[in-house]
């Protein structure tokens, strides 16, 4: 079976890891009629994988750097729908502080693989 070269890259498995996540708290949202923390939390779960991937699939280093940079800005979008969460205690203070050192952690492993390809 073929397969890609994003399923190797550590920043790949890791947002898939809090995607996961975000799908649960969406979940949860959900369950409260919470819909636009819901559609918001599942777009942001999606969207970074979705660059990181998509970003392997350029020939163009421009333009994977590109995606490479959309994905690190969703990361700070999710930390922030987090920080709206919180004040509004949707989530823990625990889950909080969880996401925002995971989502910090990530953008700043995107940025430094984002500087290691070619120019």
């Amino acid at each position: 079976m073929a397969k890609f070269r994003f399923e190797d890259l550590e920043i790949w498995q890791e947002a898939i890891r809090l995607a996961a996540i975000f799908f649960r708290i969406a979940d949860e949202m959900e369950k409260k009629k919470l819909w636009r923390f819901a559609d918001q939390l599942r777009g942001v779960g999606m969207s970074i994988p979705n660059n990181i991937s998509e970003s392997t699939g350029t020939d163009m280093i421009g333009e994977e750097k590109q995606l490479l940079r959309y994905a690190k800005r969703e990361c700070y979008e999710g930390a922030n729908i987090m920080v709206i969460l919180k004040n509004e205690s949707y989530i823990s203070l625990e889950l909080q502080i969880e996401m925002f050192d995971r989502l910090d952690v990530l953008s700043k492993r995107i940025q430094a693989y984002s500087n290691s390809l070619k120019r």
